[in-house]
């Protein structure tokens, strides 16, 4: 029913019954039997139809639901709105985007794209982010971060093809973790401490005449002919044997190395590979191509161009090798957990990759670079030629045409042009920083400068770059 309209300016009466004035004109007689006032729509009942003033005060008393006052009418109402949307007032302390943020990082943080498996990793990661979205979502509604989060998932489940079914990564490795797989239970041992950090990755490359990177990345230039263990601890050993590369020169270069990765508990029996110049096997020397049981292998050798290019992938001890034959000569690059890398014993620390080369063994002042290049000069004479075919000049222009940043690895590649007159040199040292970038951790690192004296970068002209390659070059000859 309709209610009468209150004239413009009239302030409000007390609180009446919704339902219609009784008229002017005199109320009928009462009826013998007393009736309950009809219905008249809207939940609300008919005033009396004949009632004194006094009456109708008592009634009122009697019923005061009937008519609540405007403020416990707001009241009411938003009351009723906070038990409807109690998710989306409560949001801040409900909504776990940011849990389920955290917990796909920590899941893809150790992942590398140039390792074999990335992609199936990934994709149970995403898996798993999507999976903890949808069970926040009702808290999350109207959030800016969830929903961005939400078109993210699905923007990197379509670049990598993820299908929405599938298998995903535990949240909980302390639960349920992998033994034989490192990335499983360092991530598990991190759970139980609180820590968030992923672990501490180190690189160690070889190539060339050859030139060393070591886990601390110094840079260095060495002879060590014959054989010499780059890694040695409880883990893996690897063993490289060098051979002089031109007569006269006490510059070499690798023709074989030898990885031994050693037993593990149930991951892996002891394995080993070994690769000589014009022999870079698929398998291990006993034929096989991985270790472990099961689907998932915790040991792999990976063929990626027959006889020039072998990657192993060692799961249980997160750990990858890289070994190429490039012209006559083996190059090696690996990436190893730190705290598996520190795992050695006192009378095991004759390793390249931990120490260096002994000061004897170097060429240069221990940072990639002789003592020359820091001022001294030279004859003018002596920077003309230092192997037929090659100058200064074209060894520089060829070496520029593959590594177009002038770091220690051009550098390298220019003194190896210098002193063997080999082009494939040049290709060794494209591929050594090919391997750095995709194995070193540290994007800020992967290029090395020469230092000067106190440690600072040195930008250096051309003119002193030429006398260092020229002094190093009369070293090697010497």
């Amino acid at each position: 029913m309709m209610r009468k309209k209150r004239k413009r300016g009239a302030s409000p009466g007390p609180c009446r019954s919704h339902g219609p004035r009784p008229a002017t004109a005199p109320a009928p007689p009462p009826s013998p039997e007393p009736t309950r006032p009809a219905w008249t729509g809207m939940g609300l009942r008919a005033a009396p139809s004949s009632a004194s003033p006094a009456a109708a005060e008592v009634e009122q008393r009697r019923r005061p639901g009937l008519c609540p006052p405007p403020l416990e009418l707001l009241l009411l109402l938003l009351l009723s709105l906070e038990l409807l949307h109690a998710g989306d007032c409560q949001q801040p302390a409900q909504c776990r985007i940011q849990k389920c943020t955290t917990d796909f990082v920590s899941l893809t943080s150790h992942l590398n794209s140039a390792i074999d498996g990335f992609d199936s990793e990934f994709c149970k990661a995403l898996r798993a982010y999507a999976g903890c979205t949808q069970r926040t979502s009702k808290a999350c509604r109207g959030n800016l971060v969830y929903h961005s989060a939400v078109l993210g998932i699905s923007d990197l489940m379509s670049q990598r093809n993820c299908s929405k079914d599938g298998p995903t990564s535990s949240t909980n490795p302390e639960v349920t973790h992998d033994p034989c797989n490192y990335h499983s239970h360092a991530g598990a041992r991190e759970h139980r401490r609180g820590d968030q950090n992923p672990p501490n990755y180190l690189f160690c490359g070889l190539f060339g005449d050859p030139h060393l990177r070591t886990f601390k990345d110094h840079f260095q230039t060495c002879k060590v002919e014959g054989a010499w263990p780059l890694i040695d601890n409880n883990y893996l050993s690897v063993q490289v044997t060098n051979v002089p590369v031109v007569p006269g020169s006490s510059a070499t270069a690798t023709n074989k190395i030898t990885i031994i990765f050693k037993a593990h508990h149930e991951c892996t029996d002891q394995k080993v590979y070994q690769a000589v110049t014009d022999d870079l096997p698929a398998a291990f020397v006993d034929g096989t191509t991985s270790g472990g049981d099961g689907d998932a292998k915790s040991l792999r050798v990976v063929e990626r161009e027959s006889g020039h290019y072998v990657e192993m992938h060692a799961l249980y001890i997160g750990t990858t090798v890289f070994v190429r034959q490039v012209g006559r000569y083996l190059t090696l690059a690996i990436r190893m957990p730190e705290d598996l890398a520190m795992s050695y014993e006192e009378s095991q620390d004759l390793q390249l990759c931990m120490n260096g080369c002994p000061v004897s063994e170097r060429i240069d002042d221990g940072q990639g670079q002789v003592s020359a290049i820091l001022g001294h000069s030279l004859p003018r004479t002596s920077l003309v030629q230092a192997w037929p075919g090659y100058t200064l000049e074209t060894a520089s222009t060829q070496c520029h045409e593959k590594m177009p940043v002038k770091d220690i690895y051009f550098q390298s590649c220019v003194f190896d042009l210098l002193t063997t007159g080999d082009a494939n040199f040049t290709a060794a040292a494209h591929s050594a920083l090919e391997d750095v970038e995709a194995l070193h951790p540290r994007k800020e690192r992967w290029h090395i400068f020469p230092s000067s004296g106190n440690g600072t970068p040195r930008g250096g002209s051309e003119l002193s770059v030429s006398l260092g390659l020229t002094c190093l070059i009369l070293i090697v000859f010497l």
